[in-house]
């Protein structure tokens, strides 16, 4: 019963709040932005979410001639951030960036939550995916995927793997790739990306799933070493790598994903021109060019139905290994 909830309310969602992508009846706000848009971001500051909406924010204040200045609100699994939005004046003033866990898993994990990821929002576009890739420090002495479960299989209890918080995708990659591998790792959780990397880094941590966004500089310096990626295709800037499935778990796939939404209540005109200005950015190459050279993937404007069979296979995958796995925030 829950699942088909959970695909009965996507469907409403995406069919509903992405219409305005393809529809063309609503004119354009003809006198919106007057004054500076804020563009929340539900984390801390120097991780994959902030990154791609800082660059989201840039290409905006060009492209509306009006200044958009992000605000981080970090914690909760980005529950702090989306409750603010939520509960925010839908007057296109404050807008959101919105990530496939916010939308998909915190209501999974979740028993109680001060939004509804659902009903809330209204989803603009979507942005972008990135890949995770699974990387060590150096000094564990692996170079591949299946070293790498040969080497924890022999010091069980004895790896640990960060993440940026309890429920995290990342911290779901990895709890995913134990389940596939069947072997055990100590999770650490920090609040954010940036704190967890550093100890990656340092030694303290011995294994991360994290976004190629945020790793990829310390790889190609060879502080840390990468095994596998999470996505079904190899990554250009890593030819190398392979992918986890391509390892020996051709069932492993994650992927991270991003849109821009509003307050559910934004007037058609004003949420039409902000699709149209978000919809010139995917298809300019400038901005496309700033997020590829760092590792996104930027999508094209997609159509409700592409996007409604994504979120439903991406939901499937999450709940399974949420329930097999038996994670839990309350």
């Amino acid at each position: 019963m829950f699942k088909s909830w959970c695909r009965a309310s996507a469907r409403w969602f995406v069919l509903t709040a992405l219409a305005i992508v393809v529809t063309i009846d609503y004119p354009l706000a003809a006198d919106y932005p007057t004054r500076p848009v804020k563009l929340v971001v539900p984390y801390a500051a120097g991780g994959p979410t902030d990154i791609l909406g800082r660059a989201v924010a840039e290409f905006l204040s060009k492209d509306l001639k009006q200044s958009v200045v992000v605000e981080n609100k970090p914690g909760a699994q980005g529950s702090i951030g989306a409750e603010m939005v939520a509960h925010a004046d839908a007057d296109g003033y404050t807008l959101f960036v919105a990530s496939g866990s916010i939308v998909m898993i915190n209501p999974i994990l979740y028993k109680k939550l001060n939004y509804d990821p659902i009903k809330d929002f209204r989803m603009l576009s979507l942005i972008t995916q990135v890949p995770v890739i699974m990387e060590v420090n150096p000094k564990i002495p692996v170079k591949t995927v299946a070293e790498f479960v040969d080497y924890a299989k022999k010091n069980p209890g004895k790896i640990n793997y960060g993440s940026s918080g309890i429920g995290s995708t990342l911290h779901l990659a990895a709890e995913m790739f134990k389940h596939e591998a069947g072997v055990e790792m100590t999770h650490v959780p920090y609040k954010g990306v940036a704190p967890a990397l550093t100890d990656l880094l340092s030694g303290q941590l011995d294994v991360m799933f994290d976004t190629i966004s945020t790793s990829l500089p310390h790889i190609q310096s060879g502080a840390l070493r990468p095994l596998g990626v999470t996505t079904p295709e190899r990554f250009a800037d890593l030819p190398d790598v392979p992918t986890i499935a391509e390892s020996g778990y051709p069932g492993y796939r994650v992927i991270v994903w991003y849109g821009i939404s509003a307050p559910a209540k934004l007037p058609d005109d004003i949420a039409q021109t902000l699709t149209a200005s978000l919809n010139r950015g995917l298809n300019d190459q400038a901005f496309r060019a700033s997020l590829e050279k760092i590792g996104y993937v930027v999508y094209r404007p997609q159509g409700p139905e592409a996007i409604t069979k994504f979120i439903d296979d991406d939901r499937d995958r999450w709940e399974r290994i949420i329930r097999e796995q038996k994670i839990s925030i309350d």
